[in-house]
């Protein structure tokens, strides 16, 4: 008999530990294992990969990544409080379980797990989107220093307002520079929604998982500070036509929209991601 099915509850684990959530964790516990183990199967094939978990908390959907074959799962865990827990699950799962004791804003991941690697993972609220970006820079600059893909997909819950700004497309009220980063380097892709009600406690907001594939190449070959220095002026005041929003740039505006040939009585909010691109290539020329 598989050791993992002979465990008790979710619930009947978390009441002998004792464990309750905490706020200044962003903790959100996701105890049914059909959510659990649905997450699971958008992240694909996981048998040839070291997954990687943030934050499994009380083991949900640690359990249901093991139970669906995962070849070598890495979990990321900060409290302490939870430790415990997880220790009962590598004993039921043996070899196949490694537990980091850190947080993971500070562990590098590509350092501390072998490849070929997938993350899947429900993501604290309050440190989700500085972690999706550290994750970025990686998508970005491993390739270039030894041709190597950090990861093979990313497949991630978010608060559902974040979720719909990363895979936002052009024209919409979310899309945005986290739209652009995003999908300049990966095919992102939303998966599905999560009501506040599926989580103990209840958030005050919804959820969603959306999965993100690293391209091959970006959509555009660019600098990516000059990517994210035009994204952040352009949508800095979003409202503005082109030719103002991109005043205070050391390139005149009105030099950079020419050169980009793109015309400066739009809005950021109507370029597409290589439009958007073709703008920091051109200030990275004009820049010299």
């Amino acid at each position: 008999m598989d050791p993992l099915s002979t465990l008790p509850s979710l619930a009947q684990t978390i009441a002998a530990h004792g464990l309750s959530t905490r706020k200044s964790l962003g903790q959100h516990f996701l105890l049914d294992q059909g959510i659990t183990n649905h997450i699971v199967r958008y992240a694909g094939d996981i048998g040839h990969c070291n997954i990687i978990e943030i934050g499994p908390g009380p083991g949900g959907l640690t359990r249901s990544l093991l139970a669906a074959g995962a070849k070598k799962l890495f979990v990321i865990e900060k409290d302490e409080r939870c430790l415990a827990i997880l220790q009962e699950l590598k004993q039921a799962a043996g070899d196949r379980l490694d537990i980091i004791h850190g947080d993971a804003l500070e562990v590098d991941i590509v350092a501390a797990v072998p490849p070929p690697r997938k993350i899947v993972a429900n993501l604290p609220y309050n440190a989700g989107t500085a972690m999706l970006l550290a994750w970025l820079d990686a998508i970005y600059a491993l390739p270039l220093r030894t041709g190597e893909r950090p990861f093979e997909s990313l497949t991630l819950m978010f608060q559902k307002e974040v979720a719909l700004r990363i895979v936002a497309a052009q024209g919409s009220k979310d899309y945005g520079r986290l739209s652009v980063l995003c999908q300049w380097l990966c095919d992102c892709r939303y998966d599905f929604e999560l009501p506040a009600a599926a989580f103990t406690p209840p958030p005050k907001v919804d959820s969603a998982v959306i999965t993100l594939t690293p391209r091959a190449a970006p959509l555009v070959e660019v600098d990516k500070k000059a990517l994210e220095l035009i994204a952040a002026k352009a949508f800095g005041q979003r409202r503005k036509m082109l030719r103002s929003a991109l005043k205070g740039l050391m390139i005149p505006a009105d030099t950079l929209l020419a050169a980009a040939v793109i015309d400066g009585s739009l809005r950021a909010e109507q370029l597409e991601v290589t439009a958007i691109g073709r703008l920091a290539q051109a200030y990275r020329e004009l820049m010299g």
